[in-house]
């Protein structure tokens, strides 16, 4: 696949170029577009605020902000792969493959390989040191970086929810390796919490 080329993007679309622009610039971070209570997915459709679109990337981009709060607390260095993904992911849920616009043909850089790392670390985790199968007490066992991994894990069961629900509301058959990395992620940040 080839990875999202943010220059052909900016020389499509003048509506990404100029919020690009501005926020690239920040000489302006407020754009006034949502004030009506309406904001545009990645190829222009408009909806509401409280679509479950927007349910689905608010929370993907909270599981990034706890993410990015536990990496500090952890330094586990893949968190930053974690977070990368999910920007990858947000751009491919944001975007509708079924649209008349540029950017509904954009290959996405989330693939496989992903998926693949975070079962490959949950194993690498679970040899070094192999956890007891029995209900936890969320944050309460484990060590201060272990509640980070378990708040971000708890946000990411939540994401997951989200996903499954967007999926059957959008038919977006597109979706499910998303939802597969979604759920590995949760199990790995489980597995981090008690080895952390």
């Amino acid at each position: 696949m080839r990875p999202l080329n943010l220059t052909r993007l900016l020389e499509r679309s003048s509506y990404v170029r100029r919020i690009y622009m501005k926020i690239t610039n920040m000489s302006q971070v407020t754009t006034k577009l949502g004030d009506k209570g309406y904001s545009s997915n990645y190829v222009q459709e408009k909806y509401r605020k409280d679509n479950i679109l927007f349910d689905v990337l608010g929370t993907n981009d909270e599981l990034s902000s706890w993410l990015g709060l536990t990496y500090h607390y952890s330094q586990y260095e893949p968190i930053l792969k974690f977070q990368a993904a999910l920007q990858s992911m947000n751009t491919l849920i944001a975007t509708n493959p079924d649209a008349d616009h540029p950017n509904a043909k954009l290959t996405q850089t989330f693939n496989e390989e992903a998926l693949k790392f975070l079962e490959d670390e949950e194993q690498r985790l679970l040899l070094e040191k192999p956890i007891e199968a029995r209900f936890v007490l969320p944050g309460s066992e484990a060590s201060l970086t272990g509640a980070y991994f378990d708040m971000s894990r708890s946000v990411c069961r939540r994401a997951e929810r989200k996903i499954v629900k967007f999926i059957a509301e959008t038919k977006r058959e597109d979706l499910w390796l998303a939802l597969k990395y979604i759920n590995r992620l949760s199990d790995l940040l489980f597995v981090l919490a008690r080895t952390k």
